[in-house]
């Protein structure tokens, strides 16, 4: 029998969000997604507390959301265990020429897929503030696979 809890038996898929305010702009890691209605088309995101992803949509409360590919494994560390409030996320993704433009976001250029979202709802959520947002717009990039918690484990890079 497993020793998992039950809410980490489930692969769930690895995002990332590409948050601007201004001249503002950040990347993080986000795996709480979840589509939650069709019609309209409206996504659940949350974002974890104190954070400088949480700080800019608080400020403008449209975002992309970044379907990650399994080869972007790599990313999970500058985007997920580093603040953007110490390190420029951004110029690091720039100089290792990673970023493109998609709807005047910057998004990564080997996701596999984007969509922008608009915050219509927020909900205090614990560690984390969820967003419920209808989809603005959306695009798929490129084939492939999709990053998911289990190939987080595999590389070591989570322990759940």
């Amino acid at each position: 029998m497993t020793k998992k809890k039950p809410w980490n038996r489930i692969n769930l898929p690895v995002y990332s969000i590409s948050s601007k305010a201004g001249d503002k702009y950040n990347m993080n890691i986000c795996t709480y997604v979840s589509a939650v209605s069709m019609q309209p088309k409206r996504m659940m995101v949350a974002v974890y507390e104190n954070t400088k992803t949480l700080g800019i949509i608080n400020s403008y409360p449209h975002f992309v959301l970044q379907i990650l590919a399994a080869p972007q494994y790599r990313l999970v560390d500058l985007l997920g265990k580093k603040s953007g409030n110490t390190i420029d996320k951004i110029s690091r993704l720039e100089k290792r020429n990673l970023l493109t433009e998609w709807n005047g976001f910057k998004v990564l250029k080997n996701a596999l897929a984007v969509m922008e979202l608009k915050t219509i709802d927020t909900i205090y959520g614990g560690d984390h503030k969820l967003f419920v947002c209808d989809v603005v717009a959306y695009k798929n990039l490129n084939d492939g696979t999709a990053l998911t918690l289990d190939d987080l484990r595999k590389h070591q890079l989570i322990r759940i």
